[in-house]
């Protein structure tokens, strides 16, 4: 029974400790957050503990690992402090938002033979791997393109926009995984366009709302990675990889798959999920159950802090291209 202690009880953390509870092969210890009330009703709910200092939790001996859900300029230090004390780790993208940063800590964590793994949920979403288990065996052939739409259904608030290091690091990030992931290639040519189309007051920081990315990869395989800070209709996700055998088209979740045809409308469907929080339902307890599976049989984490650190990589290089107006060559 791997013990676990989650760091941070905001929405996040709520996520992790509810899998970490439930998940059969683990067992939450407690919840940490310097904002007492919210560690204390997360604790409450679960039946475990609550500190109000993440921190103290990293040197107990009854536990065996973390999961950090923490704000983005905790993520070293905590992560850092966890592997020193022996601690496994999960957590939360980005690992920083400074990539020289995360440099310093990747080669710490590696010195160390920390066990770290970056919590990009999507690669668990049980659609995406079906996607990946597709090509896998052959289904569309050799790849040629992958193409992947990514819109939020509101803007999330202003205070948190304002230090999450802009669209390309904080939402298309996911985005830069998935194309990692599924273009089996590390992309070698960046170009990027940037607009503010919904609210050009983000410009006060630099962040932008609408955002489109081009990757290539040394043997030309292409990808396409558009995003929107609002979609009218939802929370949109679809993914669709090409190649010379076919293609496989990866498109939104509904509540039901429920259609309807009447004199007033023909196929009218149920209408988005809402958000992440529901739509990646499945894949963040996926996530944690591999997590917990690797530090349990001792595994090569499925989500590496390399993998962190690419994905953060062609963030920058997207910021640079957009602002440039240059193929950026990573």
């Amino acid at each position: 029974m791997l013990r676990v202690a989650v760091l941070g009880a905001g929405r996040i953390g709520r996520i992790h400790a509810a899998n970490a509870a439930l998940c059969r092969d683990s067992k939450l210890v407690a919840v940490a957050d310097p904002f007492g009330d919210n560690a204390a009703k997360l604790a409450a709910e679960w039946g475990c503990e609550a500190s109000l200092d993440p921190s103290a939790l990293l040197t107990r001996s009854d536990i065996d690992a973390v999961v950090i859900g923490t704000p983005t300029d905790t993520h070293v230090a905590l992560t850092l402090e966890a592997v020193r004390n022996g601690k496994a780790v999960l957590c939360e993208k980005p690992i920083d938002l400074d990539l020289r940063k995360v440099d310093e800590a990747v080669a710490e964590i590696e010195r160390l033979k920390g066990r770290v793994m970056v919590a990009f949920n999507r690669r668990f979403d049980p659609a995406a791997q079906a996607m990946r288990k597709g090509m896998d065996e052959g289904e569309i052939g050799d790849l040629r393109q992958v193409i992947i739409s990514s819109r939020d259904p509101d803007f999330a608030p202003r205070a948190y926009l304002e230090h999450s290091g802009g669209i390309f690091r904080d939402m298309t990030i996911h985005d830069f995984d998935m194309a990692r992931w599924l273009l089996g290639e590390e992309p070698v040519l960046v170009s990027a366009t940037a607009s503010r189309l919904i609210d050009p007051t983000l410009a006060e920081f630099g962040d932008f709302d609408t955002v489109m990315v081009n990757l290539q990869t040394a043997s030309g395989r292409q990808c396409h990675i558009n995003c929107c800070r609002t979609a009218a209709y939802g929370y949109d996700q679809r993914m669709e990889v090409f190649g010379s055998k076919g293609m496989l088209l990866n498109e939104n979740l509904r509540a039901t798959t429920l259609r309807r045809w009447s004199g007033g409308f023909t196929e009218a469907r149920e209408p988005l999920l809402n958000f992440f929080l529901e739509r990646y339902a499945d894949a963040y307890r996926i996530e944690f159950e591999q997590f917990c599976g690797a530090v349990r049989n001792n595994g090569e984490m499925p989500v590496t802090v390399r993998d962190g650190r690419q994905a953060l990589r062609l963030a920058d290089a997207a910021l640079e291209a957009a602002l440039s107006g240059k193929t950026v060559r990573v």
